[in-house]
Parts: structure tokens; C-alpha cells; sequence
């Protein structure tokens, strides 16, 4: 087996191994010795154990041959006096399981190998694999439980921590990234988690999730906001000025639940664009104040208000609603004419564009692995700990950290849609 070690410009090693050099006989022969010997090919002290363990070993002795400048045996060559001394052993996290090393040592101490280096005690491929069981919604529990059971290695709660505390540069990189010029549709909703600041507290982290010009959903950002109602106006403003200052100039529809304060800040931001409520939300709202026998029937009633054809016809169906339910649930009918100013804006739309703002696949579905991630955890030590965890989140969508999944073939029609009622704000440059 031959093992290439490369060194790139930022002295970096990688393990390099040439496809068209790896024996395939040869893996044959292993794989058969391991067998007939009664070794698994996997697992602690199996074949892939000790191949790793071989392969790392002929790489550091590699790299201390180019330290020194000749080969082990070749003892005549000295020149400056430093020599091999000896090895120690040193136990690394590998994804084959734990493996035990024997590092070449020289003389002056001088020898510092970067296939596995100085105080590493885990290749990086076990920390992408941390990385992406947490990104998966697993606790630090459940990823230190998987280790050991399939890998057979020891890695503590406290270290998956401090593994995955390394996306949190990336996660600010993400944050302050720049944005598309337009968006169709923006969806900003909150979800909740638990954080102990002194004392456990309810926290809003509010989520922007936007459809993009060529059919993307493409998350804008997580920003936390602060226990009880003291959001308004002024915090909107904050957060649509940072999603405006990374690009965005325009978005024609911005889809929300009642956010105190929303409506204000993004006509300050983007004077044109329409604030609508979402439809999901206002029935899900609807059933909190319904017995749940009366649920389908509610439901029923009020697909003709929101499916109306036009503001007038949705009116009518409404007048409707309203008396056969007023007197049960005064509370519904409230909801729904308190909404009313931001529910009208949607009768006028296409049918395709409605389908686009009616979807539970979009923002639900974002927030349904949001939950299951905070769910599991119970509550947050700290605000930077909750946004770390969505993050993640975000990562196991899309793992090149944009945050960005394909919408749906039919977009192209909602497109030319969009394109129409909002007399080309999306193709035309913004001046």
C-alpha cells in the first residue's frame, strides 16, 4: 500500500492516495488473511483498525526521514548530529476507533509531524463526523454514545462541546454574509428554547427564510430576541436593516405571524413591499381557542374565506363564518378581523404565488428540525450555546453552510408570476 504525503501552501498535510496505486489484489489477500484468522474487518482490532494504524505509522516515519534528511537505516548520513530517538506512544480517536501510535522522536525534540500533530488526539475526519451527528439533531450524550458503540472510542461530552465550538466562526461568517439583491418571498418566523440566564427563560430566536429569484430557499439568519414582548418596532428595524446593509434592496412579499412591530419596520426598510400574514399560522392560532372536536369543522368554514377569489367574496364567506361560530368562539372571529389588513393582500395574488405563501413546506418544515434539535436539550447555558445548536441545524440542510435547498419544480410559473404582479422588481438592476 502506498501512502503520499502532500504539504500546500499553508503547510498543511494531507494524506494523498492515488487510486490507480492502491493493489487491488493486495486488499484482496487482506481482506482473506482477516477472514480466514478469524479478524472482523471492522471494529476494535480489526482489519481497518490496523491498516489505519500501519498507514499513520509509515507516514510519520516518512515525515521524519524529511526532517533528518535520510532514511532510517541510513545511519552514515548525519551531518548536524540530531538522530531518531526512540518512539512514544500515543493514542488517537481515528474513525477506524481508538488507535494506538508509535511516534518516531529525534534527538533535540525538534521533529514536529503534522500527519498527526503535537497534542492531537483525534484525526479530523472523527470531528466532521461529530460535526455532522450534531448537525443531525443528536445531543452531546447521544453523539458520545454512538462513538463508542459502532467506533469503540471514548469521547467525552465535554469534548464533543469543544468540537463542534468550532462552527461558531463559521456560523458568524454565515450571519454576516452578503445577500441577494431581490427576494421573492421572506418568511420570518420565531421559535422558542429554553435559556438559563440566572434563571430559566422562554427565548424568541427569529428566523428569515427567503424563496430566491432562481427557486432556492436560502436561510438569511438567526437573530435572538429578548424574554417577553419587548421586541416591536425598534428590534424589527434592527434585524431587516442588517438583512438591507448585506444587500438586500428589495422583497416583494414579506410573509409573518403578527410580529409586534413587523409591519412598521418593513415599510420603513422597503416601502414597497406587501406584509401579509400567514395563513398556516392564523388557522393554527384559530384552533388554540377551539375545542379539538370542533377543529375540522372550523377548518372547513374558513377554506372559503382564505380561497376566495376576490376581497369581497372572502368578506362575505367571513360574515358567514362569524355567525355560525361567534357565539362559541368569539375568540377566532377577533383573530381573523384583527388580521384582516394583512390577510387581504393575498386574495389579490395569482394562484400560484398563493400557493408559494400558503406552503407548510417551507418555513414548517425549517422549524419542525429547529424543534427536535432545542427539544432535545432540554434548555441553553447561555444565547451563543441556542444559536450554535440551529446552526448546526442549518449545516445538516445544506453542509456548505449557505443554508440553501431547491424549491420546487414548479417555481417557474410562480416566477413568471411574480414577475407580472410585481411589474419586474426581480429582474430589473436596482438604482
Amino acid at each position: 500500500m502506498a501512502v503520499t504525503t502532500t504539504v500546500d501552501s499553508d503547510a498543511s498535510v494531507g494524506a494523498a492516495v492515488e487510486s490507480d496505486v492502491i493493489d487491488d489484489d493486495l486488499i484482496a489477500r487482506l481482506a482473506g488473511q482477516a477472514r480466514a484468522r478469524g479478524v472482523s474487518l471492522v471494529g476494535e482490532g480489526g482489519l481497518l483498525q490496523q491498516l489505519t494504524k500501519r498507514v499513520l505509522e509509515a507516514a510519520l516515519e516518512g515525515e521524519m526521514d524529511s526532517h533528518l534528511g535520510y532514511g532510517r537505516h541510513e545511519r552514515d548520513a548525519r551531518r548536524d548530529g540530531n538522530a531518531r530517538n526512540g518512539r512514544r506512544s500515543k493514542t488517537v480517536v481515528t474513525e477506524a476507533g481508538q488507535v494506538e501510535l508509535d511516534v518516531p522522536r529525534d534527538r533535540d525534540g525538534s521533529f514536529t509531524p503534522r500527519v498527526v500533530r503535537k497534542r492531537q488526539r483525534r484525526l479530523s475526519g472523527v470531528d466532521d463526523l461529530v460535526v455532522s451527528l450534531t448537525a443531525k439533531g443528536l445531543t452531546t450524550g447521544e453523539v458520545s454514545a454512538h462513538l463508542a458503540e459502532v467506533y469503540g472510542t471514548s469521547v467525552s461530552k465535554e469534548t464533543i462541546s469543544t468540537i463542534t465550538d468550532r462552527v461558531l466562526e463559521g456560523m458568524s461568517e454565515w450571519q454576516n454574509r452578503p445577500l441577494d439583491r431581490v427576494y421573492p418571498v421572506v418568511f420570518i418566523d420565531a421559535i422558542h428554547v429554553k435559556i438559563r440566564d440566572g434563571q430559566v427563560v422562554n427565548r424568541p430566536i427569529y428566523v428569515a427564510l427567503a424563496v430566491t429569484v432562481d427557486g432556492h430557499r436560502d436561510i438569511l439568519g438567526l437573530w435572538a430576541g429578548e424574554h417577553g414582548d419587548g421586541e416591536g418596532a425598534k428590534f424589527w428595524l434592527r434585524v431587516l436593516t442588517d438583512i438591507k446593509n448585506r444587500g438586500t434592496q428589495d422583497v416583494c412579499i414579506a410573509v409573518c405571524d403578527g410580529l409586534k412591530g413587523l409591519p412598521d419596520a418593513v415599510a420603513a426598510v422597503w416601502p414597497k413591499t406587501v406584509v401579509q400574514t400567514c395563513i398556516v399560522h392564523l388557522l393554527r392560532n384559530s384552533f388554540r381557542y377551539a375545542s379539538r372536536k370542533d377543529w375540522a369543522a372550523i377548518a372547513r368554514d374558513l377554506k372559503p374565506v382564505y380561497t376566495a377569489a376576490t376581497e369581497q367574496a372572502a368578506l362575505d364567506r367571513f360574515t358567514e363564518f362569524a355567525a355560525a361560530w361567534e357565539t362559541k368562539y368569539p375568540a377566532i372571529v377577533r383573530l381573523w378581523t384583527n388580521a384582516w389588513a394583512e390577510l387581504v393582500p393575498f386574495l389579490a395574488f395569482d394562484t400560484e404565488i398563493r400557493s408559494i405563501i400558503c406552503t407548510t413546506n417551507a418555513i414548517e418544515s425549517l422549524n419542525a428540525r429547529f424543534r427536535r434539535a432545542v427539544n432535545a436539550r432540554g434548555h441553553f447555558p447561555n444565547e451563543q450555546a441556542a444559536l450554535k445548536v440551529l446552526y448546526l441545524t442549518v449545516l445538516g440542510l445544506d453542509p456548505t453552510g449557505r443554508g440553501r435547498q431547491r424549491w420546487s419544480n414548479r417555481w417557474k410559473k410562480a416566477l413568471n408570476a411574480f414577475e407580472i404582479t410585481f411589474d419586474g422588481r426581480l429582474s430589473t438592476p436596482h438604482s
